[in-house]
């Protein structure tokens, strides 16, 4: 045997272990594929009851916040509508104090006549 069929033999030889390592490493790699995939199953899987699940909390969320402004614009009109009545209340007030001052000081004033007339006619008296 010659130097190059010794080499040509040693060569295939490690051709062929080249070959060899290349398919359980192609082996290895297929399975951490297949296990790749099986987890990104797996969470997608899981993931479907949680968007579910978030999209029921915000459909809540979203009739929570309609209803608080519901209740919010019917306080409004309950605030606007007592703002009405008391400021209603005060107009009445002022009107009956005028008129009740106007007839007071009427007749606090001829009260007033009254007793300066009566003073004067006695004093009148008295001299």
């Amino acid at each position: 045997m010659t130097l190059i069929d010794v080499l040509t033999v040693v060569v295939l030889i490690l051709v062929s272990a080249l070959i060899v390592f290349l398919i359980v490493y192609l082996g290895k790699i297929t399975r951490s594929i297949q296990d790749l995939q099986k987890d990104i199953s797996d969470l997608s899987d899981k993931m479907e009851p949680l968007v579910s699940s978030l999209s029921d909390l915000t459909s809540k969320l979203s009739e929570l916040s309609d209803s608080a402004k519901r209740q919010l614009e019917a306080t409004k009109g309950i605030v606007f509508s007592v703002k009405d009545r008391v400021e209603t209340i005060l107009g009445f007030e002022e009107k009956i104090r005028a008129g009740i001052e106007g007839l007071v000081m009427g007749v606090l004033n001829q009260v007033k006549a009254i007793s300066n007339g009566v003073s004067t006619f006695l004093s009148y008296l008295k001299k």
